[in-house]
Order: structure tokens, then C-alpha cells, then sequence
């Protein structure tokens, strides 16, 4: 697709303008498209940020159609109405890509897939209210419009929302009952992680003990913040990663992330007050019974 730049989109951001001229790319799909030079101008590559004039001419090299080619991908619902869909995400699915166009279902293609045609949204994350980590299970909340993503949402922002989670920890925790009170920042070493660090934001943990066999705790776990690995990284923190965790687990066996999100505690966008349950899968009791 070849474009001329008009003249009121003089001064355009290039990843504007390709998302103006092809409105299923999110912006920032768009972004990586320029940045990795398949979208050109005049001619030559130039990144995402680069101002157009008037007269150039924009050659957006992507088949669109490729967007037809992501594999339907069948998720348990646990509840569905008009502008929500409350499901049981397996382990493996991811939420939504990340800036990146790729031919994997996620959570967000399964939205996208239930919502009306008048009211799709379009990127990577339309209809994503929360996300849970690709490792984890558990139940989601999604919307199917975008006024009740902005309902939920924004109980997600103003915390709201009763989340509880199961997980089988290493060891044995020295309390039957605590609170894990430590911020968690980016860390800066690697990007992609997060650690307890003192110019963190706030995060709070509350976890109580369920059962406890010869190596493993399994543990209940209500956290009143929603700091991204927060479950994670507080329990690698006090010495008692979750099984399964190859990034703050130091190796720790297990053939899953054993972290589930049991519950979720909402109102709905037709104002009734719910709480969804995603039964804890069954290999959590096959590992404890086996230890």
C-alpha cells in the first residue's frame, strides 16, 4: 500500500500516519513495522517517530490479511453477557502480544472473536481489563465494548476488586498468616523483571497457609496491589519462591508455574456485585499429594 502524505498530515508521526491509513494495527505494532523498516518513505526506512511532510509517499509493506490467519482458540467461559466474558485461563495462553504482530491466540483474540461487530475495539489488548502472566491460570475478566472496559477498568485502578490466588511454595513459611508489605520496581539490570526494591511502588501481599506437605506450602494469597510478578517476586523475596517460577525461582522444580488465580470479586457493568471461581486445576493436588 502506497500513500501520499496530504498536507494536514504535514508534521504526522510516521506510526500515526500508518495507523490512520490501516486502523486494525495498533499503534504499537505500527511502531515495530517502522522500526524494523516495513513500512517506507520515499523510498528509505525511518523510525516510528519520524515527521512526514507533504508529498511523501508512505509505502506500508504488511499484507493485512495476515490478521485473518490467527488459529481460534477455545477458552472455558465461566460467565457471559452482553458487555463482559469471565473466563478460566489455561496455562500457556498469553493475554495479548506486546507491541509485536505474531499468529499466536491469546486472550484478547478470544475476545475479539465474542464481541459484536459494531462494537469491536481494535490493538492488541482490546477487551483486556486485567492480565495474568502466560504461566499462570486462573479467571479473567474481559469486555466486549469499550464502556464496560471502562467500568471494570477502572474498579482495577481504584482496587476495587477482591483477587485471590492459590500457590505451592518452596519450603515452609515462618508464619501461618502474614502480610508481605514491600514496594517492587524494575530491575534495572533485567528489564523484563522486577525486584523489592526501596524506589518501588507500594505492594502489599496477604497470604495464609492451607496445607503444608514434606517440601511444599500451598498458600492463599490476596494481594491488595496489582504491581506486575508482585505474587512472584514477594515470595521469591522472603525465601519461598513459587514452585515453578524459572525466573525467581532459582531453578525450582516443577513442570508448571504452580499460581492460580482462584477468584475474582467484581461488579458488573449491569451493577451486580460477583464473585467467579476457577477451581484449582488438578495437578496442584497431584504435586502436594505427591511430596
Amino acid at each position: 500500500m502506497v500513500v501520499t502524505v496530504p498536507e494536514e498530515h504535514a508534521k504526522t508521526r510516521l506510526d500515526s500516519f500508518v495507523v490512520a491509513n490501516v486502523p486494525l494495527l495498533s499503534r504499537a505494532f505500527a511502531q515495530k513495522l517502522c522500526d524494523e523498516g516495513v513500512v517506507l518513505v520515499n523510498g528509505k526506512a525511518n523510525k516510528a517517530g519520524y515527521k512526514l511532510h507533504a508529498g511523501d509517499l508512505v509505502d506500508i509493506q504488511y499484507d493485512v490479511s495476515e490478521l485473518d490467519a490467527i488459529p481460534e482458540i477455545d477458552i472455558p467461559v465461566l460467565y457471559e453477557d452482553d458487555d463482559c466474558v469471565v473466563m478460566n485461563k489455561p496455562v500457556g495462553v498469553l493475554t495479548h502480544t506486546q507491541g509485536r504482530f505474531n499468529l499466536e491466540a491469546t486472550v484478547a483474540t478470544f475476545l475479539r472473536s465474542r464481541m459484536a461487530e459494531s462494537e469491536t475495539m481494535e490493538g492488541e489488548r482490546a477487551g483486556v481489563v486485567h492480565r495474568l502472566d502466560r504461566a499462570t491460570s486462573g479467571v479473567m475478566i474481559g469486555a466486549k465494548n469499550q464502556q464496560a472496559m471502562s467500568i471494570l477498568q477502572k474498579q482495577f485502578a481504584q482496587r476495587k476488586v477482591k483477587k485471590t490466588y492459590m500457590a505451592i511454595v518452596a519450603g515452609h513459611v515462618d508464619q501461618p498468616e502474614a502480610v508481605i508489605d514491600m514496594p517492587i520496581e524494575r530491575n534495572p539490570k533485567a528489564p523484563a523483571t522486577f525486584r523489592v526494591g526501596l524506589n518501588g511502588k507500594s505492594a502489599v501481599t496477604h497470604y495464609i497457609v492451607v496445607r503444608e506437605t514434606e517440601h511444599y506450602t500451598l498458600l492463599e494469597l490476596k494481594p491488595e496491589t496489582g504491581r506486575t510478578h508482585q505474587l512472584r517476586v514477594h515470595l521469591a523475596k522472603i525465601g519461598h519462591p513459587i514452585i515453578g517460577d524459572s525466573v525467581y525461582g532459582s531453578g525450582t522444580y516443577g513442570d508448571r508455574l504452580y499460581l492460580h488465580a482462584l477468584s475474582l470479586e467484581i461488579t458488573l457493568p449491569s451493577r451486580e456485585r460477583k464473585v467467579f471461581t476457577a477451581p484449582l486445576p488438578n495437578e496442584f493436588e497431584e504435586l502436594l499429594d505427591e511430596d
